[in-house]
């Protein structure tokens, strides 16, 4: 039977983690308490009751667990008292009742016992103040939402034709919607100053500036930063009544290109837009409406989520009581349990009913104003159903994986007996050939290492879904992708060894070069196949994230786009054997076997500089664009490091074209600066080494991993494969092996280091995460009211 800590690990919010009772801490506290041996602990306790098994397969029903098993225990007579607890009246509303515990039975281990309780009292004091917090946030998130659903169906009823009092006016990207000053339906009378959540996308917080304990500087950096945004995606109108302005944010080209058009067209041009006292003008793009309502339902949708985990954190905290208090009593042999579980019940966090009510009002909402009063519908948005794993799959996945290690090995021997990656080896073969095997080899073995990290993130209990904001019925269990790469590889070597063969039976080179480019274009037809087969969302959520990359910084940065483009740093030769070869099967090259035309053309070596650099390109760009929509200058820095990176880049290039001592001074100057740059961030800011001051001796404070060997370890690692661009200086081959293969060599420990570092990343982002407890995206809202000076 599985413990009661393993469910209650395997069940908490990973972003709560710290709020929940420290139970582990609990059971070793309970471990010092010594007692004396009675004659009777050698008999066996009573048989488990219904409720208590019940509650050991589905733990979230505590409270049916404790009127069936503690009902009985809780009319213990009062003279036989061991404790009492004392209830201290919050000071404040923003802080909860505190509990004292008092002893009131000479215990075994004083001691022990004191500091038990102790501990007890602070978790739950920990407990009722945290449930109060959020409770307070998801409510007063509820009470906005209300007021946006309410804009947004006044809207609605606007464009079909029926009579509003809403009077509305748009530009380019920003609707301002004045409202009658008699309308007071959006005002909820039970809250009248509600407070309104900044809007921030996720894995993107800032700290707010509004609090007391902000400096006057930050708060001042941070208003001119809205007001540069605020004049770039629209403009304030002064009307009638109270303004509420229709705030799309500025995510794609489209609408960023069209607001800074509009507005410079609107400074020059045109006259100042201005409200009309009477009647009632409606303007509204419905286009704008739509992404409005998506924006609000994302946002309701959020809410439910995290109502749901604060329902789920009520739960397995009141078990957690009961557990420990069940330990205590059988170690003791007192009668605690239900005594202290009286203060539990009626403690707030158990005996507030807002966060069900809530709940309840979400889903009516939900049902009533985006479903269509379909309820199944609704439930599948705001209760999606995870993908069961299939053993199916996992059938596959040894099949394919048997075939390809069979294949691969008959390719190698082949290859070996026929000497093809040898210096005096075919030289058509390895000009030809062998960069689509090295293509396909290094997007496979990067797509396996992230298969790899899905593992250890799901291992590690780090939210990667949450963190790259994917739809949970659409995402890659780590199945799926070790099947698509051991697919994918079968049938690339199975290819590459028809081709041998035909190859060793005496076919001319001309009739079968054309197999692997037939290879590479039926896996891109796949890629952009329009039909819903083979992970078409997937697919299709892989091409809108490289449209992004590409675009950069007309998008919105989000964490999978960034996340990407630091994939494709470390995919440099392969993107310059995938340039290869488009130019060397477009041209018509193969027919000739003409594979020096595309070496020896200008526009191919001018076109190998911008493959070299892009993708440094497109993540200082990202960056660029993370600073203008956070300001904070660390993405100024990580931009530096990037640049320095193009550079270098550029100057190996540079090298490969004219090998002289200018040039090869060049590429050490710029790669040593910019290895060392980007050692410093991987130190510094991914391990955070050289924190003196830590609790973990030269790295920061909060870790995941037990066992601290293993981040000194990837340091170590990362710095070898780092310097991995001496290489280029020294020309190692290994023995007789042809250039290519040592080339090939050294491009896989690349992406190994990637897929290394790819765990620090997600695992950076979920302490961030868990420090701000943020297991919920906050979803942009789109109207704002306007309050004039």
């Amino acid at each position: 039977m599985v413990k009661f800590s393993k469910q209650f690990e395997a069940q908490l919010v990973p972003e709560w983690k710290d709020a929940f009772v420290d139970y582990w801490q609990l059971k070793k506290d309970l471990k010092r308490i010594h007692f004396p041996k009675l004659e009777n602990q050698t008999k066996k306790n009573d048989a488990p009751s219904k409720g208590a098994l019940q509650a050991r397969i589905f733990p979230f029903h505590a409270a049916a667990l404790l009127q069936r098993v503690f009902g009985p225990c809780a009319t213990a007579s009062s003279e036989h008292r061991a404790i009492q607890v004392h209830r201290k009246l919050a000071t404040s509303a923003s802080k909860g009742d505190v509990y004292e515990t008092e002893l009131l039975e000479q215990f075994a281990d004083t001691t022990a016992a004191k500091a038990f309780f102790a501990r007890l009292d602070l978790q739950l004091n920990k407990v009722n103040q945290f449930y109060k917090t959020k409770e307070r946030e998801f409510l007063e998130r509820g009470v906005t939402l209300k007021k946006q659903l309410a804009i947004l169906v006044e809207l609605k009823v606007s464009l079909k034709g029926q009579p509003c009092m809403m009077e509305v006016i748009e530009d380019a990207s920003i609707s301002s919607t004045t409202k009658s000053c008699e309308d007071d339906s959006m005002e909820d009378p039970a809250d009248p100053d509600p407070q309104q959540l900044e809007p921030v996308a996720c894995c993107e917080v800032e700290e707010d500036a509004s609090t007391p304990n902000s400096n006057e500087a930050v708060k001042a950096v941070k208003e001119r930063r809205d007001e540069a945004k605020l004049s770039l995606s629209g403009r304030t109108f002064s009307c009638q009544g109270r303004n509420v302005r229709m705030n799309i944010p500025l995510t794609n080209p489209s609408r960023t290109i069209s607001a800074i058009t509009n507005l410079v067209w609107e400074d020059l041009v045109s006259q100042p837009k201005k409200c009309s006292p009477e009647g009632s003008k409606l303007s509204i793009n419905k286009t704008k409406l739509h992404h409005a309502e998506k924006m609000i339902r994302g946002a309701f949708v959020e809410l439910y989520k995290g109502l749901g985990f604060l329902k789920t954190y009520r739960s397995l905290n009141m078990l957690a009581f009961v557990k420990i208090l069940k330990k205590f009593d059988k170690v003791t042999e007192q009668q605690v349990l239900p005594i202290y579980l009286k203060v539990v019940e009626s403690s707030y966090f158990n005996s507030s009913d807002k966060v069900i009510k809530s709940m309840d009002e979400v889903e009516d909402l939900f049902v009533k104003n985006f479903t269509g009063d379909d309820r199944v519908k609704a439930m599948k948005y705001l209760k999606p159903r995870q993908l069961r794993e299939s053993h199916t799959v996992t059938f596959f996945i040894g099949l394919f994986m048997g075939c390809f290690i069979a294949l691969l090995a008959g390719y190698v021997i082949m290859a070996h007996i026929m000497g093809m990656y040898t210096r005096q080896s075919n030289s058509v073969y390895m000009e030809t050939v062998y960069p689509v095997l090295s293509m396909f080899a290094l997007l496979f073995l990067h797509l396996f290492l992230y298969g790899c990290n899905i593992v250890m993130w799901r291992k590690a209990r780090i939210n990667y879904s949450f963190i790259f904001e994917l739809a949970p019925t659409k995402e890659l269990k780590y199945q799926d992708v070790f099947l698509i790469c051991t697919t994918s590889m079968t049938i690339v070597v199975g290819v590459m060894v028809a081709h041998l063969c035909l190859i060793a039976k005496g076919h001319s080179s001309t009739s079968v070069d054309a197999i692997p480019g037939l290879l590479l274009l039926l896996f891109l037809m796949l890629l952009v196949c329009p039909f819903n087969i083979v992970y078409k969302s997937t697919r299709f959520y892989f091409l809108r994230v490289i449209r992004n990359i590409v675009l950069s910084p007309l998008y919105k940065v989000v964490m999978a786009d960034f996340f990407m483009a630091d994939q494709l740093c470390s995919q440099v030769p392969m993107l310059r054997s995938l340039e290869y070869v488009a130019c060397y099967y477009i041209t018509g090259s193969y027919k000739t076997q003409d594979y020096g035309y595309c070496m020896q053309s200008k526009h191919y070596r001018d076109l190998a500089y911008a493959v070299s650099f892009l993708p440094y390109y497109w993540r200082a760009m990202q960056c660029a664009r993370r600073w203008f929509d956070e300001g904070q200058g660390s993405h100024l820095v990580n931009l530096g490091k990037y640049v320095s990176a193009m550079i270098a880049a550029g100057a190996k290039v540079a090298y490969e074209n004219d090998k002289s001592i200018g040039w090869l001074s060049m590429v050490v100057i710029t790669s040593s600066a910019a290895t060392v740059y980007q050692l410093y961030w991987d130190f510094v800011k991914d391990w955070g080494l050289l924190q003196l001051q830590s609790r973990n001796p030269w790295l920061r404070n909060e870790l995941i991993l037990r066992h601290k060997i293993i981040y000194f370890f990837s340091m170590i690692l990362n710095l070898i494969l780092r310097l991995a661009w001496l290489q280029t200086i020294l020309h190692s081959n290994f023995g007789s092996v042809d250039y290519r293969v040592t080339s090939l060599f050294l491009a896989a420990l690349e992406v190994i280091r990637r897929g290394q570092w790819n765990f620090y990343r997600l695992e950076n982002e979920h302490l961030n995460n868990a420090g701000k407890f943020r297991a919920v995206k906050t979803i942009p809202l789109p109207f704002h009211e306007v309050v004039e000076d």
